[in-house]
């Protein structure tokens, strides 16, 4: 593993942290001091981001707050935020502007917000600091169940062959696509054949890649490392990608996957190559690299049945959480179960049957 490659990303992630504390009530220190060591950079990042634009809402809009600072409102200020104070931010989630940009927020996000909101009154509380946790008597938004989005045998095989062919690109993307095909085609390969994260792809070295067992290595959520297997298919593009182009580069990174200023590839940059081949196949569909791995999780549920396995292969922590992604799946597995299960093909050919 590179490990400059996430130590970095988190030094930023921790400096950025620093940079909104500064736009929060000085009280607030001691909340992102006290979860420190429970929470990842990246989850503290989006406590940061929320209760920004939640103080922002209290100080700006609640009217007996208005009068109030970052530098004056305290914990005894804190303490007077009322459920219906909470209630009205989620609705102000809807739309609001913040900093001249426009921001939508649906039901999963106002949850995720108001998830935080609880961490955050929760530990004043507990610490004896607060008389009540308001945001724990906050009902969570009703969050509808959204159809998983996922690509079809057949049009999984059609983005494969226009990544790899660079079939319907124009005359300049067909230039570009003979310098980073054969990256493209082992990016889209190994996010459809193994169905890792896009920052666990874009994280990975050249050293994780294990030939022999047709593994690899990959720094999961949290930083837990796990070795993943891939099936040869994966294998066949890694090789390619790696004796035709990846090991010839001098590039001065471990990184598997370079860009073209021979620098580890980004997030984003993989989010518009997925999003550039799937237009060309999929028009109707959103393709995003999350979308890649739903439809590996589909399969493999498909395949298995199992939702313990779909979870250890996504790296899900709670099983829960994948049970609540694939749970009209189930049920479309045990009607299937149900039309395909036959007690007596033919009664009339059972030797043990006497009718009278």
């Amino acid at each position: 593993m590179d490990e400059t490659y996430f130590d970095n990303r988190n030094k930023d992630v921790i400096l950025k942290i620093r940079e909104l504390r500064s736009e929060l009530p000085s009280f607030c220190n001691e909340f992102f001091i006290g979860v420190e060591s429970r929470t990842t950079p990246l989850t503290r990042l989006a406590y940061a981001y929320d209760l920004r634009i939640f103080f922002d809402y209290i100080l700006s809009y609640v009217r007996e707050f208005r009068s109030y600072t970052l530098d004056t409102f305290g914990l005894a200020e804190l303490d007077k935020i009322n459920q219906t104070n909470i209630e009205s931010f989620l609705e102000y989630l809807s739309f609001y502007r913040f900093n001249d940009k426009e921001y939508k927020n649906d039901e999963r996000a106002k949850a995720r917000k108001l998830s935080t909101l609880r961490s955050f009154f929760k530990y004043y509380f507990n610490k004896g600091k607060l008389t009540s946790n308001m945001a724990s008597k906050v009902p969570t938004p009703k969050i509808h169940d959204k159809e998983i989005v996922r690509l079809e045998g057949a049009e999984v095989s059609s983005l494969l062959n226009t990544v790899e062919n660079g079939q319907k690109l124009t005359d300049r993307q067909q230039a570009y696509h003979k310098k980073v095909g054969l990256r493209d085609l082992a990016i889209v390969t190994l996010l459809l054949g193994t169905g890792i994260r896009i920052s666990e792809c874009v994280g990975l070295d050249i050293d994780d890649l294990d030939f022999k067992n047709n593994s690899f290595t990959v720094t999961r959520k949290g930083g837990n490392r796990k070795i993943l297997y891939f099936p040869e298919e994966v294998s066949d593009a890694l090789r390619k990608y790696l004796e035709e182009d990846r090991l010839l580069s001098d590039a001065e990174t471990d990184a598997l996957f370079l860009s073209m200023q021979k620098k580890r590839i980004t997030v984003r940059a993989v989010e518009n190559l997925v999003k550039k081949y799937s237009k060309l196949t999929t028009p109707l569909k959103k393709i995003t690299p999350h979308k890649l791995r739903s439809t590996y999780g589909t399969n493999l549920y498909y395949r298995t049945n199992d939702i313990f396995v779909v979870a250890e292969a996504l790296g899900h922590r709670d099983v829960n959480t994948t049970k609540k992604h694939y749970a009209a799946m189930s049920e479309e597995i045990l009607r299937n179960a149900a039309e395909i299960t036959v007690l007596r093909e033919n009664a009339d050919k059972d030797p043990d049957n006497h009718s009278n």
